[in-house]
């Protein structure tokens, strides 16, 4: 039997979620630090595809993953056009910012719904 792949790949996107969480956070932080350019981690998609994981079934009942990279890029985000480079030298919006933090939110609620639904059903076929 292959081991069930769901629950690593969650705690990675929990991994994930909690970093970019910290990265919007320095940049609400620094929001009025002359010159401060905004941070922003890779999309999850990108980490997924950086490891070539695949989600291929091999078999009909399960699907097979590799071990995700412990890499996790912080990169300077890209230049948000509707207010540019603000007269401070620093290109954060704190409506952007605060966005990416519900955005994150939801995401991290979803990650914990689906983990928690699967325990469930987990503990379910045990019990019989």
């Amino acid at each position: 039997m292959q081991p069930i792949q769901l629950f690593s790949l969650a705690s990675r996107q929990a991994e994930w979620l909690s970093l970019r969480q910290e990265v919007v956070a320095g940049n609400i932080a620094n929001a009025n630090t002359p010159k401060y350019l905004g941070k922003d981690v890779v999309p999850f998609d990108a980490v997924l595809e950086s490891t070539q994981m695949q989600m291929a079934r091999t078999n009909p009942g399960h699907i097979s993953a590799s071990t995700l990279s412990d890499d996790i890029e912080v990169r300077d985000a890209k230049l948000n056009q509707e207010i540019g480079i603000q007269e401070s030298g620093n290109n954060i919006s704190i409506a952007m910012e605060l966005s990416k933090t519900g955005e994150i939110k939801r995401q991290s609620e979803l990650n914990t719904s689906l983990v928690s639904s699967f325990h469930r059903m987990m503990l379910m076929t045990v019990k019989k």
